[in-house]
């Protein structure tokens, strides 16, 4: 599609907005958002009004949640601490729990209790509470992305479809508190990645019949919203106009081509990477955002930049958001429409900003004129704090629990008026046909594998230094075995002559096994963000296996020809041209096959420490077994099977077979034990327990890529079924059990299971997480 653009008072052009280059982008961006909040609303607003001029109406989601009630069960007192003895039961009872054996006692803590409300577009919403008062837990379940180990009751629904019904992962976008980026990619690439995963939505769908509307009744767009509403709608761009605006709006424009950068590397700031985790959801198509105290780490006025933009987003652009801060500052505190206030597991109001202080006097307490309303909020409900606001005199002050609260809400006319919109049941035909997403795929494969790719051929090159120090360091190995194996020293008279060859040739096998192991360190570190892309349904595993795969491949070739042609002839193999390049091609198999092993292992392991460990015991079993530490007639009978799913056996038989089938071997003869004349070739590869069958180099190659595909494979399973380890379990001390039965939660002693919300101990009537963090 084209687009006209250009500057004003100027003669405008046509340009092609698939192409449009990086000056011309950043030219627009400058001319048109000099102020971001500004004049992103009159922008905005102008795009609005040619939606409006032709009649389209904007897809909007209202998202409700009735009587929901989530629980998560943990162990309590001491056997909640993190003990090795209480690790080592944690294993044995979660073992036993499988054999139907059920040893372990947990107490339910309930997270939220019987909440019910309702989430509208066109309005912005912020949710409040103390510290581990349930809001990451709301936001979660509304995205429906709570943890299956939590049990919920209740239902969520957009308008009107329960979550089963559709996509929510697609339809509404979770933004996390932790910031989990490839530290190698700059904030711009970030970004670009994620909008080619995210698509464009059915942004093409409204500016095809938004061009249709208007040509019927003669309407010409203003050029500048033409080419932005063009740009952002191509799927299948690199680099997009829709990125270039999501980094003005949340201030990143100025860090855009600096790497986010991670524990081993230096860049970005820490508010200016949880922006980056801001950017790189709002940057894709979706409408409805839970956003989880996005403001930490950032200034006041940032963070009013921030949520200035998005407002103007949520009202102009019927946006649907619900956004959890950690106090946020007066000014950006009166940008919000609406209140959901938690604590407790219980919403104590919910409804206009402007009546929330008026609820409160109704119930005796008022917020000082030094005091931030949010602030207040937070501390009203405190059985430390509350005393302090109780303006009431005619009654003395008495603690009113967050249960009274929420029941004096529902009496209230605001509480009266949420009950009344819930009791009507949302028509679902109401609802626009683009505002759910019902499919999970919204990209082609083809975009996705190219994005991918991409990425992949990015991140190589980045890292470049790994693979040519592996190079240089294959090199190196080599030139030192070539000295050691020398061929002026090695000789084809006797069996003696040919041990000293198979020793080269298990050199030459270890060696090129252990040069994949570079791909465990590597794959570990891009897991964590490959989990969260996963969960966000941006690409299926596969899509990462492939690229990382064939895009070594090259650099295999190249070590692998660097290795044979630095030791081939220097040690004194076969001298045949066709036996180098068997060898070549058994050297370049094993390298792949080592490669699929430590991805797999990594996927498997998932951590560091726990591959070092469990990896090395597949690697001493392959070993053990390999038919070279221990011959093949020497293996146990019941041990035998670990013999054949050995690689390394394939790559040893293949290895040797190539060599000593050679006619210096054959045409050479040594008397065996009987006194009969044996080809010395022959007689080697028995000696060695080899096999003799000349077929064996093929069997062997084929063995080696079948191990290939297999690892790979497996792989991608572990990347498909597996969820990150290291979620740590809830802990609650003795007393907050108690207080919570006193309290009149639930609270109830069930068989062993497992949770995985972060630990907390309980004080002053509130849960407060280990971090101060609220990970409810």
């Amino acid at each position: 599609g084209t687009a006209e653009g250009g500057k004003q008072q100027q003669q405008y052009k046509e340009v092609d907005v698939r192409k449009l280059a990086v000056g011309e982008r950043q030219e627009f961006i400058e001319r048109v958002f000099r102020v971001a909040e500004e004049d992103n609303r009159r922008f905005l607003r102008k795009l609005r009004d040619r939606i409006d001029r032709v009649g389209i109406e904007l897809p909007t989601v209202e998202v409700r949640f009735e009587r929901l009630t989530v629980q998560a069960r943990c162990h309590v007192g001491s056997r909640a601490l993190p003990t090795l003895l209480n690790s080592a039961r944690n294993i044995a009872e979660g073992a036993l729990g499988l054999l139907g054996v059920r040893l372990g006692r947990q107490a339910t803590l309930t997270i939220l209790k019987d909440v019910s409300g309702a989430v509208r577009p066109s309005r912005m919403t912020l949710l409040l509470g103390p510290p581990s008062s349930g809001k990451t837990t709301l936001l979660l379940a509304l995205a429906g992305k709570l943890d299956p180990s939590l049990r919920r009751a209740g239902e969520v629904a957009y308008n009107g479809f329960p979550l089963e019904e559709f996509v929510p992962q697609k339809t509404a976008a979770y933004i996390s508190q932790t910031d989990v980026h490839v530290g190698e990619m700059t904030v711009k690439e970030t970004l670009d990645f994620s909008a080619r995963c995210q698509g464009v939505g059915t942004k093409y769908d409204l500016l095809t019949e938004l061009a249709r509307r208007e040509k019927e009744a003669g309407i010409r767009p203003e050029p500048e919203v033409d080419l932005f509403m063009k740009a952002t709608s191509m799927e299948g761009v690199e680099s997009s106009l829709q990125t270039d605006y999501t980094l003005r709006i949340l201030g990143l424009d100025i860090c855009a081509d600096t790497i986010v950068g991670d524990q081993m590397q230096r860049g970005i700031s820490g508010g200016q990477k949880k922006r980056v985790t801001t950017g790189e959801m709002i940057v894709g198509p979706t409408k409805v955002l839970f956003m989880d105290e996005i403001s930490t780490g950032l200034d006041s006025s940032t963070t009013f930049q921030i949520v200035k933009c998005l407002q103007q987003i949520v009202h102009l652009g019927e946006a649907t958001i619900l956004m959890s801060l950690l106090q946020p500052a007066p000014e950006t505190f009166e940008l919000f429409d609406d209140i959901i206030l938690l604590s407790e597991g219980q919403i104590v109001y919910q409804g206009p900003r402007d009546f929330v202080l008026e609820f409160f006097e109704s119930c005796g307490f008022r917020c000082p004129e030094r005091k931030g309303t949010a602030d207040f909020l937070q501390e009203v409900t405190s059985k430390k704090d509350q005393e302090q606001y109780w303006a009431d005199k005619q009654r003395p002050y008495r603690y009113i629990s967050v249960s009274e609260f929420a029941q004096t809400f529902k009496r209230f006319h605001v509480g009266l008026e949420l009950e009344n919109h819930l009791s009507v049941p949302f028509d679902k035909s109401r609802s626009h046909q683009a505002a759910l997403v019902f499919s999970k795929h919204s990209v082609s494969t083809r975009e996705l594998l190219k994005a991918s790719f991409d990425k992949e051929w990015l991140l190589i090159k980045r890292n470049s230094f790994v693979y040519i120090f592996k190079t240089i360091q294959l090199i190196i190995v080599a030139l030192i075995a070539s000295t050691v194996f020398l061929r002026t020293q090695m000789h084809t008279r006797n069996l003696d002559d040919g041990f000293v060859y198979v020793g080269a040739l298990l050199f030459t096998l270890i060696v090129n096994m252990f040069n994949g192991f570079a791909e465990l360190p590597l794959t570990i570190t891009r897991l964590p963000v490959f989990f969260k892309h996963r969960d966000l349904l941006f690409y299926p595993a596969w899509i990462f296996t492939l690229p990382n795969v064939v895009l070594r491949i090259p650099f295999s070739i190249i070590e692998s020809i660097v290795w044979v042609v630095v030791t081939y002839y220097t040690m004194g193999f076969a001298p045949e041209a066709d036996r180098f390049f068997k060898q070549l091609l058994l050297v370049f198999l094993i390298q792949q096959m080592a490669g699929g092993l430590f991805r797999a292992i990594a996927g498997l392991c998932r951590s560091m420490i726990i591959a070092q460990t469990g990896g090395a015991l597949f690697l001493l079993i392959f070993f053990v077994l390999g038919g070279f530490l221990l011959p093949k007639d020497f293996i146990p009978k019941w041990w035998i099977w670990g013999y054949w799913i050995s690689p390394l056996v394939y790559g040893y038989n293949a290895l040797a077979v190539n060599e000593f089938y050679s006619p210096r071997w054959m045409d050479k003869f040594v008397m065996d034990k009987n006194g009969v004349p044996k080809r010395l070739g022959m007689a080697m590869l028995e000696g060695a327990n080899i096999f003799t069958d000349k077929n064996w180099f093929w069997i062997g190659a084929a063995g080696l890529l079948g191990f290939t595909i297999f690892f790979n494979v497996l792989f991608t399973l572990c990347l498909t079924y597996l969820n990150p380890l290291g979620k740590p379990q809830a802990v609650i001390s003795e007393e907050t059990a108690k207080e919570a039965e006193d309290n009149g939660l639930p609270r109830e002693t069930v068989s062993n299971g497992s949770t995985r919300r972060n630990g907390s101990t309980r004080r002053n009537g509130s849960m407060k997480s280990k971090d101060g963090s609220n990970n409810s």
